[in-house]
């Protein structure tokens, strides 16, 4: 698990802190860019239930699939496993006086929302992805791209 940002990898998708506030909006920048998070039953992917894909509103990166998303009433969405373990980086996070594990997107390393374990959330893994509708765009299956 890495431990802070100087020591992740580089991220595929790079951009000045004035190119991301430029890209998105205020209280995106805020939760993406500054890792904050959105009041809890706000977000607009909280009780999504269509079939379809959730992606990172930074660059489009494809994270989470609606198969492992579930309703623990935490009041954001949760999801019990990302689409695949390398899309995702989970770092130790001491912020708030607390022990965590945040959830970046691998490829621009933009704050998505903290992984919790340790509790039975009767899903195959017991892990609560605990992710922040803003940093996500959702694709329904028949749709496309909302958000």
């Amino acid at each position: 698990m890495w431990r802070t940002k100087e020591d992740l990898p580089e991220a595929p998708v790079s951009k000045s802190d004035e190119e991301w506030r430029e890209q998105l909006a205020p209280d995106e920048y805020a939760v993406l860019r500054k890792a904050g998070t959105e009041p809890a039953f706000t977000g607009e992917y909280t009780d999504n239930h269509r079939e379809g894909s959730y992606s990172c509103r930074a660059c489009g990166h494809e994270l989470f699939r609606s198969e492992a998303k579930f309703d623990s009433h935490c009041g954001w969405p949760s999801f019990f496993t990302p689409l695949a373990g390398e899309n995702i980086i989970e770092r130790s996070d001491r912020a708030m006086g607390m022990v965590r594990t945040e959830v970046l997107c691998a490829n621009c390393h933009s704050h998505l929302g903290h992984v919790f374990s340790g509790e039975s959330y009767g899903t195959p893994t017991d892990l609560r992805y605990c992710i922040n509708s803003i940093s996500l765009t959702f694709a329904d299956d028949t749709q496309g791209v909302t958000g």
